[in-house]
């Protein structure tokens, strides 16, 4: 039976048979049963990187209840529509890799920390299927304008994930469900200029020690504390806070409007670079090529080290 406790001790629960409290292999085959659906359209339900969840499978109405039950105090559990959960496969070598190196971190991390890595599962609010393909084929990073850290919602509070999601075209937003290695943690007050742990002492930070609603990854263990699990994709009917535009919403770490990042770079760049990264932008916004495919050329026409100091520029004048 289903309890009030938190995703990851039900799982611990369900399965307490698992060494390392995964629901499922990390690596499992995409073709695993009756318990998954296989469609092959979008980036979601193309198959090679999720597999849909049926409806009463074990894992699906664990994933389910947990996330409405999160959501019950904020009044919206009833107006919350859950269309899908889809868990992650390896379906290549290099996302098998990620999955190992993110096991032994879990191990590195326990070492260091008395035998305690801290895992737990959290929620992430992407703004689309875009993005949840960039980070699950290239984990977290610069191309996601996170900055120096990457914040993630504890499993039991996932609202604040559900407002920084953004809906599309159907109104549709998704969440993905991660594995999250915190090891030790400190507090982490609001506005912090902070971008790495105090010291060696801490791993990861929280916003409150009794009753967190933040877990705060710094840049520096983004790409190998996080490994994504699983993407319940819902709809809210009605709800004050979360918007219902397609537009992306301000990401809480630093950011620069596009046109002011072009601005900014033109100062540096000789013009056949800029002109060129204006081509990419408009053939963006035209649809000819992905969000992804615009933040990698202008990333390799720029270079991290003059983006990061563009967007680190930016956020001090504003």
């Amino acid at each position: 039976m289903f309890t009030a406790s938190t995703l990851t001790n039900s799982i611990k629960q369900e399965y307490p048979n698992n060494e390392d409290d995964s629901v499922v292999s990390d690596c499992e085959s995409a073709v695993s049963g009756a318990n998954v659906i296989q469609q092959r359209h979008g980036v979601l339900e193309k198959g090679n990187m999720f597999v849909r969840l049926v409806e009463h499978d074990m894992v699906h109405d664990l994933i389910k209840k947990s996330f409405l039950r999160g959501l019950e105090g904020d009044f919206v559990e009833a107006k919350t529509e859950v269309v899908a959960i889809r868990r992650s496969v390896c379906s290549s070598v290099m996302l098998q890799a990620r999955v190992r190196s993110f096991q032994i971190y879990v191990q590195a991390v326990a070492k260091l920390r008395d035998g305690d890595a801290n895992m737990k599962y959290a929620w992430y609010g992407t703004r689309g299927e875009d993005e949840i393909e960039d980070i699950v084929s290239h984990s977290f990073g610069l191309a996601h304008a996170y900055g120096h850290q990457v914040c993630l919602s504890p499993d039991h509070s996932p609202l604040q994930s559900v407002k920084n999601s953004v809906a599309d075209k159907n109104g549709v937003r998704h969440l993905l469900l991660c594995r999250v290695i915190l090891g030790r943690t400190e507090l982490v007050n609001p506005g912090t200029e902070q971008c790495y742990p105090s010291s060696e002492d801490f791993d990861s930070g929280v916003d409150n020690f009794s009753a967190p609603k933040k877990y705060i990854i710094w840049s520096s263990q983004m790409n190998t504390h996080v490994l994504p699990a699983y993407v319940i994709s819902f709809r809210v009917s009605s709800f004050t806070g979360v918007e219902k535009s397609e537009e992306p919403l301000r990401p809480s770490s630093p950011w620069m409007p596009f046109p002011t990042l072009i601005s900014v770079l033109s100062k540096v760049l000789p013009l056949p670079d800029i002109t060129l990264i204006s081509k990419f932008q408009r053939d963006h916004k035209e649809k000819k090529i992905s969000r992804h495919e615009l933040i990698n050329k202008v990333r390799q026409i720029a270079g991290d080290k003059l983006l990061i100091a563009a967007i680190k520029s930016h956020r001090g004048k504003v």
